[in-house]
Parts: structure tokens; sequence; C-alpha cells
């Protein structure tokens, strides 16, 4: 690889450009798709040992002559089950950057993704043929399968880095800018081959070589470095001073088909962190524009949960749904449910049930206790409203008058978790940047609902609802939902 220290150098030698193979893709790809290939045998593996454990050996207690059931009967549901986890996992995205991760967060991501399959898939099964399977051997093959995805992923990654550190599978990176974030962001290259790049040198504005560090040219040659050198990712270690020239490097990298990351310099990082995406390479922040994560094959996982979960809750649940409206027609005269219209994702308009908690008329008295509100912003609460029946108000206090908005969410108007869906009046109220609430569809209970619900002032209420859409994970969902239970059993801010 020789070194070039002028555009004019690096052009001469360019003039025939070579295209990149990417290697480094091909290779990312076959080992996808041996891990994919893996899970299959592995969930199968261990639906197989669950059987066994279960009926053989009586693991869950005995099984008796009468409810022993063939393997044969099992193989429909195994076959189901690996499909469906793995439907899960590529939509889920843990196939994404194999061992790029910490391996507790993969472990997470697995167990999450894994538990999420199993129930979607289960529930559906006894929903359509009740309990003539065994519960046993299911929570059994949940145990099994998480285990075995998980030791293969620590296979996995020691053979990926036994790989990686022979230089086969990586992706050859150029760092634009040297001393001293430069400098910083090659030294790790260099040092952890684990990581998967292969560090080609550098380009900055003077063009010499710093060390054991070769400089490819300068910045007018960008260019011509990636495209001689086959750089696969670019990453941007500038000092702030030379932020302007990122926009042009990003298009150069762009026509030449190389991605790029750019490294903020920290002592001038006063943007909004908001809009930022910040990943990590060893401690080094890696920044880019944040998008809404919300979207393609995460909206389809999210929407699949709360299906799932919605029907679910609606079939289980209608015992209770009986009892609370027998406790409303007896508190109150007037319907059951109170109709209201509410904003959905990008502005659309539909109606939101909720179980009537207060006396009918109770809109028509707004005006005259409206000086009584306690919330700021556009919001609009009393914590001890008179228009609140008793059994209302212990509705609200346990949030069980939200219940019926489940049907919102099988329609899709609404999600289990997301942003609180406002009123009309309220969005004309908002503010520019309130809107990017909402970008996604709103749901039951939100991060707010869950860090102080109606005690939290509407500006901290609209920050947390953007948090929630930038930085969306169904480990996210997951915990909201366990940490809901906790918040409505305590009542705290319930009004």
């Amino acid at each position: 690889m020789a070194r070039m220290s002028s555009p004019a150098a690096v052009a001469a030698t360019a003039s025939a450009p070579v295209p990149r193979p990417r290697h480094h893709q091909r290779f990312q790809r076959t080992v996808r798709l041996v891990v994919r290939a893996l899970d299959l045998v592995l969930i199968n593996v261990a639906f197989r040992a669950a059987y066994v454990l279960r009926y053989d050996y009586g693991i869950g207690g005995d099984v008796t002559d009468e409810n022993l059931v063939p393997y044969d009967v099992y193989l429909p549901l195994q076959a189901g089950l690996a499909l469906t986890l793995l439907a899960v996992f590529q939509l889920g995205g843990i196939y994404r950057s194999l061992s790029r991760r910490f391996f507790l967060e993969e472990a997470w991501n697995i167990l999450l993704a894994t538990s999420f399959g199993m129930t979607l898939f289960f529930a559906v099964v006894f929903l359509v043929r009740g309990f003539a399977y065994s519960r046993g051997l299911f929570l059994i093959a949940w145990v099994l399968t998480i285990a075995l995805l998980i030791c293969v992923r620590v296979g996995v990654r020691l053979v990926l880095a036994v790989l990686r550190g022979r230089g086969i599978g990586v992706r050859r990176v150029l760092v634009v800018g040297g001393e001293p974030l430069g400098m910083h962001v090659m030294h790790v290259l260099a040092t952890e081959p684990g990581l998967g790049y292969r560090l080609a040198g550098f380009v900055d504005g003077l063009g010499a070589d710093l060390g054991r560090f070769r400089c490819l040219g300068t910045l007018d040659s960008l260019t011509d470095v990636i495209r001689l050198h086959q750089i696969d990712e670019v990453i941007v270690a500038l000092p702030f001073a030379s932020h302007p020239l990122i926009s042009e490097i990003a298009e150069q990298c762009a026509r030449e088909g190389a991605t790029y990351r750019i490294v903020p310099d920290l002592f001038e990082l006063s943007l909004g962190l908001s809009q930022v995406d910040v990943d990590d390479l060893r401690g080094i922040p890696v920044m880019g524009m944040k998008e809404v994560t919300i979207q393609g094959s995460d909206l389809v996982l999210k929407r699949a949960l709360d299906v799932a979960f919605a029907g679910a809750v609606l079939v289980l649940g209608s015992p209770l749904w009986l009892l609370i409206s027998l406790a409303i027609k007896l508190n109150s005269p007037g319907p059951v449910f109170f109709v209201q219209t509410r904003v959905g994702k990008d502005g659309s308009l539909f109606p939101a049930l909720k179980f009537r908690s207060m006396r009918v008329g109770a809109e028509d008295e707004l005006a005259r206790i409206r000086h009584l509100n306690e919330a700021s912003g556009p919001l609009f609460k009393i914590r001890d409203d008179p228009r609140i029946t008793w059994v209302g108000r212990w509705l609200r206090r346990t949030s069980l008058d939200e219940l019926p908005q489940l049907w919102n969410v099988l329609k899709g108007e609404m999600s289990l978790v997301g942003p609180r869906p406002p009123l009309p009046a309220e969005v004309e109220k908002y503010l520019e940047w309130h809107s990017k609430r909402l970008k996604v569809a709103p749901g039951m209970t939100g991060l707010w609902q869950v860090s102080g619900r109606s005690e939290l002032p509407f500006d901290e209420m609209v920050l947390l609802d953007i948090y929630y859409i930038e930085n969306w994970s169904l480990g996210m969902d997951f915990q909201i939902l366990f940490r809901t239970l906790p918040a409505v059993l305590s009542g705290r801010g319930a009004y």
C-alpha cells in the first residue's frame, strides 16, 4: 500500500478506479446465514429435549398414561415455533451487527425476543386448542431455547474474534483527521481487531504520517483515497472549526459507496442531543442524525406485540369488564363507555374509548371549572374533579377506566406503549417541537406515565415522549409495561 502525500499523486495512481468487491459484506451475510441455521437447529433441539424431560423424565410432575401425548403430535408445533422465533429475531434486529454489541446486551435481546416470540406463538395455540398441550413442556422449551441460543452466541463471538484477528471479515476504515482526536480513534481501531475494523490509514490537512499510522493523502484527495484503497467506512474525527467540511465529506463517501460516521469534538458538543444519534466505539462517541426509530420491521414487531397482548387481555379480562360495567350502571345513570375524539399518529383523529368515570354532561361543565386547572401547558386536570363519580374515582386511581382502549389498540389507532393521545384542542396549543410526539401511534401507557403520571409538567412529558420515539426498542416497551403495574398500584399521580 503506497503512501501518498499529495492530491496529484493520489489522482495519478487512481486514474483507473478499482471496483470494491465488498468482501466484508459477503462475510457478514455468510455469518448471519450460519447463525440463523444454528438458531433453527437449536430451537428444534430445545423443543425435542423439553419433550423428553417432560414426558420421559417427568420434569414438572408425573405424566399419567391418559395424558401422554405422542411426540408426532408436537411436530407441527415445533416447526411453527421455530419459524415464529426466526421471524421475530429477524424483525427484532437480533442478526444485525453480530458480536459488536456487548455480550450482556446481546443476551438480554435474545431473552426478550425469545420470550416475546414464544408468548405470541403459544397464546395463539392456547386460544385455538385450549389446554390440549403440556404447559410444562412449553416452559421447559422456553428455558432451554434461551440457554442454547446464548451459548451459541458465545461460540460465535470466539470464532469471529479469531477470524477478525487474522483480517477475515473486517471493514477497511479510513480516518479523516489527525491529532489529537483522530489519533485516539486510530489507536482504538488498531488495538481492537475484535471490533471488525482494519485501519487503512488517515487523511488530514498536512499529509504527514503520525508514527505508525500512515497518511494516505490530504482532505482534497479523499475521493481518490477511498476509491484506490477500497475503503468501506470513513470515520470523521475533525475539530469543530472543520465541521463545515462534513457535508462535502458525506457527499464524497456517498458517491464512492462508503459509509461514514462522525466523532464529535466533545469540547464543542453544544448541539441538542435529542436530535443526534450517539454510538460508542470503545469509549469514543460516534454521532449521526437521529430519526424516529419505530418504522419498518420495528413497526411490524411492535404491532405484533400490540395485537397479541391486547387480544389476550380482552379475552381473559372479559369477566372484569362485566363487573366494571355493572358498577358504572349502578353508580350513576348514563352509558357505560365514554367516547372522545383524540389525535393519533400524524395528526389523524380517532374515537378513543374509556369506561365512563364522570357524570353525564361533564364536558358541558368544563368552562365553569376551568379556573381550577392544576396541569401545565395545554392540559386540563383537577385532582379532586367534582364531576367524577364514586366508581369513576376508583377507576381512575387504578387506571381501569382505560381498559376499553385495548379495542383502539386492536384497530391500530393506538399502541400499548407510546405518547398519551391528546385532544384536538390541546394540539392547537402545541409549540412546533411538541408536535414530534405525534410521529407515532399514541399509547395506553408510556415513559412519562411510569415516571410520575399527572405530576409531571407538560414540557417534561413531551421530552419523555420524544426520548421514547427516538430511542425505541422492544426491550424498552417491555420495561415500560413491567413498570406500569407498580405505577398503577401505587396510584401516584393518577387523577
